[in-house]
């Protein structure tokens, strides 16, 4: 276990999966982290790539051969290689190798990198590098953080998530496992989200962010405690929690792509949301957490 640690915050990584499973407040003597009890969820904050959410029949075709891929693909499962370390900040990678080459025919670099400012902020960053001389990588890639709900008192549906800028987003529906973005209903922004278990039986809410920059305030009325994420540049974010379970947590996750669509071809070219990087270059996706 990695432990980052500054004057307002302990954070602990894994390095299998790169995985975020602590976030201790010192002043408000409070864990953020969901717990990763099995009975509900048994993760605290998966790491997603080359794909997230489900592909149609869980395969794709990529030069006429068939692959096939579990959801949210093989990253959170893979154990990284501490590549940079300090008191305040940590770079886990992998790279492909010719177990990844059965699932995944790509080269790749990812580095997720965790680093502390001297605040109470954690800045999370998905480094894709496409180390290939010649042929184009398709990927998605992101995170799944969930935090403990209630926090410090309350009930569940005391809590909101507030967002700015306060606008109408194009909410994607999911039909199933499967996206259905050509028709997306509308949701508005102008009015804070307030979380109840009964909203997610059709699993997460999913915002299309178009990479602009947009904030997530988790909080409860009356109350001093909760948590900002900024999301730099994702494409979306889901809010989740498991339906039915009365679960105690809420995941708020960033992503650079999508569940494959209801009329997905299964050519992992032509897959919508994916992002594609040409021969030698690098993607940068970011966003922050601040805890209060």
């Amino acid at each position: 276990m990695i432990t980052l640690e500054n004057k307002h915050l302990i954070v602990k990584i894994n390095p299998e999966g790169a995985e975020l499973t602590s976030v201790w407040h010192k002043n408000a003597e409070l864990e953020y982290i969901w717990t990763a009890d099995p009975k509900y969820w048994g993760r605290h904050a998966s790491n997603l790539f080359p794909i997230v959410g489900r592909l149609r029949g869980d395969q794709f075709r990529v030069a006429g051969e068939t692959y096939y891929m579990n959801q949210h693909g093989f990253a959170r499962n893979m154990l990284f290689d501490v590549v940079e370390q300090s008191e305040n900040k940590a770079v886990f990678r992998i790279v492909d190798s010719e177990s990844t080459h059965r699932v995944y025919p790509f080269k790749f670099q990812l580095d997720i990198s965790y680093e502390l400012t001297e605040d109470d902020t954690l800045h999370i960053a998905y480094i894709v590098h496409n180390p290939d001389k010649e042929e184009t990588l398709f990927f998605s890639v992101g995170g799944h953080p969930a935090f403990n709900l209630p926090l410090d008192g309350g009930k569940f549906s005391d809590y909101y998530l507030s967002i700015e800028p306060e606008k109408i987003y194009d909410r994607v529906r999911l039909v199933g496992p499967y996206s259905n973005p050509n028709h997306p209903t509308p949701f508005n922004a102008s009015i804070p989200l307030r979380l109840r278990q009964e909203d997610y039986h059709d699993d997460a809410i999913i915002l299309k962010l178009n990479r602009q920059k947009t904030s997530f305030l988790l909080a409860r009325l009356a109350n001093q405690h909760g948590l900002r994420m900024t999301l730099d540049n994702a494409q979306f974010i889901g809010v989740w929690t498991p339906a039915g379970k009365q679960a105690p947590f809420i995941a708020l996750e960033p992503w650079w792509g999508l569940a494959d669509t209801v009329d997905a071809t299964g050519n992992f070219k032509e897959k919508f949301g994916s992002n594609v990087l040409a021969a030698g270059d690098t993607f940068n996706g970011t966003y922050s957490l601040q805890f209060f």
